[in-house]
């Protein structure tokens, strides 16, 4: 059974022969391993075999992990739904947040990221299925917020982020991620931060890269299926 960096270092040459076939420069995609519910063991063998971006959902587990390690050198993202009244350590603890859909929670972030961090960079979460299961703005409202995000001195607008729809239609999957695509330069045109398209996990990682994703997300298929939580 393959292990940890074995897994990890497939990860990275299926991204590498998507990014080729889609004709994207090398190295232009980035992979968040997605360590959720995984041990800090887990984590120390990726760091081992050379990973640095790691994604985390909840808040206290991934804050922890952010304290155990204490390493300027690796980059946490947090990756899943955000409550007002865990904005603070979030914003102390992470480099990324993938999950901005309200100005509310924006606002908090910025009056507590501290003026010694550099800016939180943020994505906004785009529901592109339209799925009522999904959090994230419409294509339609995600202009407006991201005027309001750009004001904030201590967030840097970066992009968006969206979760593909679970199906075995890849002209579903290629239009919607199209979409995705299409939302991120129009963004592009009007804040110069933008650059950043978080889109794509281990079922759909071929139709994200050929679609221009910039970052995709693997947790599974490097560290093995997550026990409940």
């Amino acid at each position: 059974m393959p292990n940890i960096t074995e897994r990890l270092n497939s990860a990275i040459n299926s991204i590498r022969f998507f990014e080729k076939k889609s004709q994207r420069v090398e190295n232009s995609v980035e992979l968040i391993a997605v360590s959720k519910t995984k041990p800090i063991s887990d984590i120390e063998q990726a760091i081992a075999a050379g990973q640095r971006h790691f994604g985390e959902n909840y808040v206290q587990e991934g804050v922890e992990k952010v304290l155990h390690f204490d390493d300027s050198s690796l980059t946490w993202h947090f990756i899943g739904p955000l409550q007002s009244n865990k904005t603070r350590v979030v914003a102390e603890n992470f480099d990324w947040i993938h999950t901005i859909d309200r100005l509310k929670i924006a606002k908090r972030l910025n009056e507590q990221r501290g003026v010694y961090q550099k800016p939180l960079q943020i994505l906004i979460q785009v529901n592109i299925s339209g799925e009522d299961s999904k959090s994230g703005l419409s294509p339609e409202e995600v202009m407006a917020l991201a005027v309001q995000l750009a004001k904030f001195d201590r967030l840097t607008l970066r992009g968006l982020m969206t979760i593909g729809i679970k199906t075995d239609d890849l002209s579903v999957i290629n239009e919607q991620f199209d979409k995705m695509h299409q939302l991120l330069q129009q963004l592009k045109k009007e804040f110069d931060t933008v650059d950043t398209l978080s889109m794509g996990m281990s079922s759909d990682i071929e139709q994200a890269i050929g679609n221009g994703s910039t970052m995709v997300r693997i947790g599974s298929a490097i560290f093995g299926a997550r026990a409940p939580k």
